[in-house]
């Protein structure tokens, strides 16, 4: 019978030392401090970022500049608090796309609707501008930014940043008004007047927009206005603008080009006659007393006429000029259009009246009143 050997003791643990001891906490302590290390490192970045968010927030406040995501398919809509602010909606609530749709014009709908679909199909971007009418009624202008995101090649959501730009559009709007037109008047300037004769150096498929170039010419402005001073004078442009408003309704153009100097362009397909009409309506009504009733005073206008033609602008303005020159010279107070006879325009104001072509019975009508005045 063989011996059972006997176990094996387990080895002895070897004995702590002093030095193993002291080699241990100092571990634990490097460990400690890495933790505390890493616990300030998160504590700073967390207040860092509290403090960037504050920030944020601020910034997009000023700028009334808010963050928004729209998850796809389903529409699900996100927002910071301020795009909850623009559309006067209550923060925190869920805004449901359909309804946030309708708060759009539909011109801007219809736009947003075009370029979102655009971008989701191919996956990229926009920016629009679009009008609004928030929930609690109030108009405004806000300015979308907007990106897709994709995942394997499909999109997944859209997002990005909405601004309210309102007082932006006033001020541009108000910009482009002083740009474009009179503030006395309210009348398109001359600025506005010589971008729409421009026209007329284009070919155009569907013929040329205009039929004739009327200037009106006020008589005996200078006087009043130096009579009576300019606070005068300038209700005396108000006053004849207002009535060459009245008159030319049916007309395409109506802009003040000078101190007292306004043009008229007609719309297209008016004959001889029809163009003469406006003329003397243009003559008649400011012939008419203005004023108040404790000072009315009487001003009067000369008009010049020129048919379109195949005229450029510059050689058509100059006819409209030479034909007024004319209705001048013959008294004032009448009207006259350019006539074939003149073959060198630079040289009407030295001509004599007749080689302009008296309009035929409203002209000579105009001629009696004005040898009665």
């Amino acid at each position: 019978m063989s011996a059972v050997p006997w176990p094996h003791a387990a080895p002895a643990r070897p004995h702590a030392t002093p030095d193993m001891n002291m080699s241990a906490a100092a571990e634990i302590a490097r460990l400690r401090a890495e933790l505390h290390a890493q616990a300030c490192i998160i504590r700073q970045q967390a207040k860092s970022l509290s403090h960037s968010r504050k920030i944020f927030e601020r910034a997009s406040a000023v700028a009334r500049i808010g963050v928004w995501e729209c998850s796809l398919p389903d529409e699900t809509l996100s927002w910071s608090d301020q795009v909850y602010d623009i559309f006067e909606v209550p923060r925190g609530s869920v805004p449901d796309r359909n309804q946030i749709l309708t708060y759009y014009s539909p011109d801007s709908l219809k736009a947003l609707h075009e370029v979102r679909s655009r971008a989701i199909a191919e996956l990229g971007g926009f920016t629009l501008d679009a009008e609004i009418v928030t929930a609690k009624g109030r108009p405004r202008w806000i300015r979308l930014t907007a990106t897709v995101e994709c995942e394997d090649g499909v999109a997944v959501r859209i997002f990005g940043m909405k601004q309210d730009i309102t007082e932006q559009k006033i001020l541009y709007d108000r910009t482009r008004y002083l740009a474009d037109f009179d503030v006395l008047t309210e009348l398109p300037n001359r600025s506005s007047f010589q971008s729409r004769l421009s026209v007329l150096g284009e070919r155009r498929a569907d013929g040329v927009p205009f039929s004739a170039l009327l200037l009106v010419d006020l008589d005996g402005f200078k006087q009043i206005n130096d009579t009576f001073g300019h606070a005068f004078g300038d209700e005396c442009l108000k006053s004849a603008a207002e009535r060459l408003r009245s008159v030319c309704r049916e007309c395409d153009f109506v802009a003040r080009i000078g101190g007292d100097e306004f043009a008229v362009l007609l719309g297209a397909g008016l004959n001889q006659d029809e163009i003469e009409k406006v003329a003397e309506q243009i003559v008649e009504a400011l012939r008419k007393p203005m004023g108040g009733h404790d000072r009315p005073f009487k001003v009067g206008a000369s008009v010049g006429i020129a048919r379109i033609d195949d005229c450029e602008p510059v050689e058509l303005f100059k006819k409209a000029d030479a034909a007024l020159y004319a209705a001048k010279a013959s008294g004032r107070g009448v009207f006259r259009m350019f006539g074939s006879a003149i073959s060198h325009v630079e040289d009407a104001r030295a001509t004599q009246p007749d080689i302009l072509r008296p309009s035929d019975r409203t002209d000579r009508r105009a001629f009696r009143r004005a040898g009665r005045s």
